[in-house]
């Protein structure tokens, strides 16, 4: 088993399934709000890391499906909020503000989320993952489960950020095991709109949800995909609500 006490690398670390999701196509709703929340929540969700260069507005137009102009006109956005810094010359580009603090923008994200709206991401959330489970229960090898078990030892850690990294990666290796390409990209964006909230939750809650990753491994193992799906539904049933009481706690303040 993995000591408690090592480190991923840097190249261990990057979530690289969830940041390229970041760059899919936009399509028809090709706005530049919907570009901005995308790059914003890549930035609060720690897959884009302080100091880490942008793709150009060429090449961030082009996968992300909307004109330059647009993309333009979210970095401007983005920058106002202090999120993103351009620069100028041979090296420039736009970068992550070094003063990005995924933590603040999380509580900040939590405090401007409504209850209602809350439920309804993860209740969407919940249906997609779900789904994804139960298919990876019937279609997946051992050796593949094997292979996700190895790096859950990288979860015992008290780093917050980290620890919530490493959760999405696990959760998006399981759910890939589907074979399913729309319910994994779908998965995969909604996972990056709810992670930067879930880097709130608190030790024993990140400890509870490791112990229901275990197990769901485990279901998914025994191809036993009622089971999987349950204790899927049952971890982001109970991360809701720590983020509801979190919430409230915030609103007494």
């Amino acid at each position: 088993m993995e000591s408690v006490t090592s480190q991923p690398t840097a190249s261990e670390r990057r979530p690289h399934r969830l940041q390229g999701a970041m760059f899919t196509s936009i399509g028809e709703q090709g706005r530049a709000e919907l570009v901005e929340k995308r790059l914003a929540d890549a930035i609060t969700g720690g897959h884009l890391r302080a100091g880490e260069r942008l793709p150009s507005e060429a090449d961030l137009a082009r996968t992300m499906g909307v004109a330059p102009v647009t993309v333009r006109e979210a970095l401007l956005g983005l920058r106002a909020r202090g999120l993103v810094v351009t620069r100028r010359g041979r090296h420039g580009g736009s970068f992550v503000s070094e003063s990005a603090d995924p933590f603040a923008f999380a509580r900040e994200a939590l405090r401007a989320s409504s209850g209602l709206a809350l439920r309804d991401l993860a209740l969407h959330y919940a249906a997609i993952t779900v789904a994804a489970v139960r298919l990876a229960a019937r279609r997946s090898a051992p050796s593949e489960i094997d292979t996700i078990r190895a790096k859950m030892g990288r979860l015992d850690t008290e780093d917050a950020g980290l620890w919530r990294q490493t959760m999405d990666d696990l959760q998006l290796e399981l759910v890939a095991l589907s074979q399913s390409a729309r319910l994994t990209r779908d998965q995969m964006r909604l996972q990056a709109e709810l992670s930067p909230l879930l880097r709130l939750l608190d030790g024993d809650t990140r400890a509870r949800q490791r112990t229901l990753l275990d197990a769901t491994l485990d279901a998914v193992a025994d191809g036993d995909d009622v089971e999987a799906a349950r204790l899927t539904e049952l971890a982001v049933t109970e991360a809701t609500r720590a983020l509801l009481t979190l919430r409230a706690q915030n609103d007494e303040t």
